[in-house]
C-alpha cells in the first residue's frame, strides 16, 4: 500500500504543480493583452522609405575659370547631356546614361555609358566609352581632360 499511496501523492502533487503552472502562464498572457490594448490605442509611427535623389533638371558649373566659359548639364529621366558653353556658343561634350541608386543614398557614383550616336559627330565631345559621375551634398562632379589637362568639373542644380 505504501507504493500506491506514494503514487497517489505524487500524482496529486503533479496535478497541483500543473494547475499552478497554468495559472502562472495565463497571468502574463492577460497582462500582455492589456499592454497590447493600450499600445494599439496610440498611433503607430510608420517610417516611410526615403525617396531616391532626383537629378532631373539643369545643372551649371560652379568652378569655371571665367563666368563666360563653363559647362552645363541637362538631366532628363535616365539620360544626361553635358555641354561646353561660351558667350554665344554651346557645344556637346557628353551624352550618356544616368543611374540613380534606389536605396536613396545621399552620395553615390555612377558610370554613364556614352551615347555615341550623339557624340561621334560632335567635335568637342568626349570619345570615352564611359564617364564616372559623383553626386554628393547636392553637387554633381566628373573629370574632364582637354588639351592634356584634367580637371574636376563641379555642377550645381539650377
Amino acid at each position: 500500500m505504501n507504493t500506491a499511496a506514494t503514487k497517489t501523492a505524487a500524482s496529486i502533487a503533479l496535478l497541483a504543480l500543473l494547475g499552478f503552472g497554468t495559472v502562472a502562464c495565463s497571468a502574463p498572457a492577460e497582462s500582455a493583452d492589456s499592454k497590447s490594448d493600450s499600445q494599439s490605442a496610440a498611433p503607430e509611427e510608420v517610417e516611410e522609405a526615403p525617396e531616391p535623389v532626383d537629378l532631373t533638371g539643369e545643372w551649371k558649373q560652379t568652378n569655371s575659370n571665367t563666368p563666360e566659359s563653363f559647362q552645363s548639364a541637362m538631366i532628363a529621366g535616365e539620360t544626361i547631356e553635358v555641354s561646353w558653353n561660351s558667350t554665344d556658343t554651346k557645344s556637346l561634350y557628353w551624352a550618356g546614361t544616368v543611374t540613380v541608386p534606389e536605396d536613396a543614398a545621399t552620395s553615390f557614383t555612377f558610370d554613364s555609358v556614352n551615347d555615341t550616336s550623339k557624340t561621334d559627330s560632335a567635335m568637342l565631345a568626349s570619345s570615352d566609352p564611359t564617364k564616372t559621375f559623383t553626386y554628393a551634398d547636392g553637387e554633381l562632379s566628373y573629370e574632364v581632360t582637354a588639351l592634356g589637362t584634367t580637371m574636376t568639373v563641379r555642377l550645381e542644380k539650377q
